[in-house]
């Protein structure tokens, strides 16, 4: 078996030395180094070049490095009929997990303004319910999600979720679908974005639903950028629906040095950081994948692109 390794930072040492590890037999080729293209049956890979995967003629799976998959959706020359399977492992579960918790705890704790106070020297407890008594939403009830929403109720939280289809996640409260959204986002006193990039989604976080949540509600977006129109969070800021953002992020990354969420005081900006792949256990999981269709099952994590996700 060969594999072709793709990604666009200097991961590849620890990642061949991960499936070396979980998977011995397994000959691993770093792209642009792919040798005899007919000879490989697998791809991993993270933002691949255009014709790039449709080079190899004898593929069985690609495997994204990332938990999103909107980077191949968008590529017209993707090899139809070739199972792409989305990265869900435990590491970045767990790092998305931690982000999230990080994040929601910031704001129901007001530190954007505990930050602003010690700017202006200014000594003042501010009242802060108790987890009990702050909803918490969390729009996405995929692997990351659903890990993040029991976290958030195990804390305590009063914590709802949304996803597109039913979905029952114990102690959250969930919604679904065009009429659930509308209930679920006046829930939200902080609102956690994981949703998948796809049509129905882009530009879902807009004036009409930031303007559901309850007065004076936080967002969180740690899914993709293009999720957030970016003018109507400055739009709820100024009607005070919105007191605060969490923002990983962003339509085109690097944000650039003059965008206006860098210097914005109810902005927490951070670099597309709250999640990574970790080479250990997404090569662990790749792996078991491996192992599960040679020998006659089926991929798990495949992705639906006509759903997007």
């Amino acid at each position: 078996m060969a594999l072709v390794f793709h990604s666009n930072s200097d991961s590849a040492e620890a990642w061949l030395a991960a499936l070396g590890k979980h998977l011995p037999d397994l000959e691993v080729r770093v792209w642009p180094e792919a040798g005899d293209r007919a000879e490989i049956d697998y791809a991993l890979v993270a933002h691949p070049p255009r014709g790039m995967l449709k080079s190899f003629p004898n593929l069985k799976a690609i495997f994204s490095l990332w938990a999103g998959i909107d980077h191949f959706s968008s590529d017209p020359e993707l090899p139809a009929g070739i199972p792409i399977v989305r990265m869900v492992e435990p590491g970045l579960t767990r790092g998305m997990t931690e982000y999230v918790l990080l994040n929601v705890l910031f704001h129901h704790r007001r530190m954007l303004e505990y930050l602003a106070q010690e700017k202006e020297k200014v000594w003042k407890p501010l009242d802060t319910p108790l987890a009990a008594e702050r909803k918490v939403g969390v729009m996405g009830l995929g692997a990351l999600g659903t890990d993040a929403a029991r976290v958030l109720a195990a804390l305590g939280f009063d914590v709802a979720g949304w996803s597109r289809n039913q979905k029952s996640v114990p102690d959250v409260t969930t919604f679904h679908g065009a009429e659930g959204l509308e209930p679920f986002l006046q829930h939200c006193e902080i609102l956690v974005c994981l949703l998948p990039l796809t049509s129905e989604t882009r530009g879902i976080l807009n004036r009409r639903t930031l303007g559901l949540l309850p007065e004076g509600a936080a967002v969180i977006n740690a899914a993709r950028g293009e999720l957030l129109v970016d003018d109507d969070l400055f739009h709820a800021f100024g009607t005070g629906r919105v007191a605060g953002a969490s923002l990983d992020v962003f339509g085109y990354e690097p944000l650039v040095p003059e965008h206006p969420f860098w210097e914005h005081p109810k902005i927490l900006v951070t670099p597309h950081c709250a999640a990574v792949t970790r080479p250990d256990t997404g090569a662990q999981a790749v792996a078991e994948n491996i192992r599960r269709l040679e020998g006659g099952g089926q991929l798990a994590h495949v992705v639906d692109l006509d759903r997007g996700y």
